[in-house]
């Protein structure tokens, strides 16, 4: 008896161990990720004089090359350890980031952004694939998940700061040293990967690559409809800036206060609302009352048409309450159905269908945004509204389709 729980015991230790580095590995590589979005438009345009249609070519092939290699990369994970495939990314990652340092020329911004964005859903895959092999349970691992978050929300939050001292500088050095600064934090991060304990998969595993996952319908119905109310963070990132500045007579700063709302509240909060959605049921109620959310607030911004003052700047700040609790609910719910519904002996494939599919969400959300509220004004707020009732309210019908074919 003491030999088989001594090994479990030192199992657990293995996967707190792990679990605790991943954390911090999370926090470092996003204080690099904040920097560096804070100021790749102007490092690109203005740095290496590249051209603004070569370098929207350049992101729509990388991304492009992310949806297509999410599944594969997470099948390969499936296959091999996933630490190692993990490690692996993040070292592509680094190199392409290394690699615009000295991008000047077209051709080698072209390799560096399809090398760099193509591998970044694949590496989110094999991330959670990770942690779903160090820790079992829905609720452990979507609570692992959730700390991962907040940490890379306290990265992003320091790293955007760094950023706006670079933009306030605006000298060549000071952005080719905030480059060399995302590599050095893409360097920590494989470092500190290649120390989580290796998790040998199952036997068997990855052989039938990303066959399992393609064919399985209730899954890829469940996350592809999940996915769409992704489109709450285009809905900060894109709709919101753009309604102050033309649907209003408020402050555009006011989306400083709102992201700051946003930030604060997903750090405090995070872990605890995903604790709501520890199983498929569970998890698709809490979906539903995101997408309500997520209307809520949508309705509000639809009645600050024209608005000025304290009473247009409260019903913002209440939209973006409603907005928070819906993000929160939207992200909880997505890790629990997602992983409770993967196929152990695949979750690498499985994770990375649910990147892909949130990838592509991603990839026309800014275009929905600005289409909608351009053309519709309040009513663009309406529509955005609909589309997230519309996605929430089938979801816990098809997730218990789903769980029966489990």
């Amino acid at each position: 008896m003491v030999g088989p729980v001594a090994a479990v015991a030192e199992r657990e230790q293995v996967a707190v161990a792990g679990l605790g580095r991943l954390v911090w590995g999370r926090g470092i590589s996003a204080l690099g990720d904040g920097l560096w979005f804070t100021i790749w438009a102007l490092y690109f345009t203005r740095i290496l004089g590249l051209s603004p249609g070569l370098v929207g070519v350049g992101m729509a092939l990388g991304g492009a090359a992310g949806l297509a290699a999410a599944v594969p990369l997470g099948a390969l994970a499936d296959r091999f350890d996933a630490r190692t495939v993990l490690v692996a990314l993040t070292a592509v990652r680094a190199a392409a980031m290394a690699g615009y340092a000295f991008a000047g020329q077209p051709w080698v911004f072209l390799v560096a952004t399809v090398l760099f964005t193509g591998s970044a859903n694949g590496a989110s895959a094999v991330r959670t694939a990770l942690v779903a092999a160090l820790v079992p349970g829905t609720r452990d691992r979507t609570a692992a998940l959730a700390r991962q978050r907040v940490a890379q929300h306290i990265g992003y939050a320091l790293g955007a700061g760094a950023g706006s001292l670079v933009l306030a500088a605006d000298q060549a050095a000071g952005y080719r040293l905030a480059v060399v600064a995302n590599v050095v934090t893409f360097a920590v991060l494989v470092v500190i990967t290649a120390t989580v304990g290796a998790v040998p998969p199952r036997p068997g595993a990855g052989r039938a690559g990303i066959r399992p996952v393609l064919r399985d319908r209730p899954y890829l119905a469940v996350v592809g409809l999940v996915s769409v109310m992704s489109l709450c963070w285009a809905m900060l990132s894109t709709g919101l800036p753009l309604w102050l500045s033309t649907g209003t007579r408020l402050p555009l700063s006011l989306n400083g206060a709102v992201v700051a709302i946003s930030s604060v509240g997903i750090a405090l909060l995070q872990v605890r609302v995903t604790r709501l959605a520890g199983t498929v049921a569970r998890a698709a109620r809490t979906a539903v009352w995101s997408g309500v959310a997520l209307a809520v607030a949508c309705a509000l911004l639809a009645t600050t048409g024209g608005a000025a003052g304290a009473a247009g700047v409260a019903v913002v700040t209440l939209a973006a309450l409603f907005h928070l609790a819906g993000e929160l609910g939207y992200v909880g719910a997505s890790w629990g159905l997602s992983v409770e519904l993967m196929r152990e002996d695949a979750r690498g494939a499985y994770q990375g269908a649910t990147e892909a599919a949130t990838a592509t969400v991603q990839t026309f959300a800014p275009g929905f945004f600005t289409l909608a509220l351009t053309s519709a004004g309040a009513g663009g707020w309406l529509l955005a509204g609909a589309v997230f009732l519309a996605c929430a309210a089938p979801v816990p019908a098809l997730a218990r389709w789903a769980a029966r074919t489990r």
